[in-house]
């Protein structure tokens, strides 16, 4: 991976392994990405508090690894994922990141 072009970060898309509901992006450093492959559970680098956290430590809304897709740069990935705990993954309690529809017309 490439970890050059946005300060030692990759960004990582998480998307529902069934569904295909792109649920969260988050950023990775190595140490994030190793530890993401080791363990099978969605790891990120926070950028505002400057630490590694694994999806759902606190919440028990974790990322089960099913695939892991490289961008053809080598500096994004796609995680398929599959949904452990209630299923809610955003920290507002809703099943996604992406709940806010700003679309012309639709808002």
């Amino acid at each position: 991976m490439d970890f050059t072009k946005l300060d030692g970060l990759i960004p990582a898309v998480v998307q529902d392994a069934t569904s295909g509901e792109v649920l969260m992006v988050g950023f990775m450093n190595d140490e994030a990405w190793r530890i993401t492959q080791a363990i099978g559970y969605v790891t990120f680098f926070s950028r505002t508090r400057n630490t590694l956290w694994t999806k759902g430590e606190t919440s028990g809304n974790r990322l089960a690894v099913r695939q892991i897709l490289v961008d053809c740069d080598e500096d994004t990935v796609l995680i398929k994922a599959d949904r452990e705990g209630d299923g809610n993954v955003c920290h507002t309690g809703e099943r996604s990141c992406f709940y806010t529809d700003i679309t012309p017309g639709r808002a």
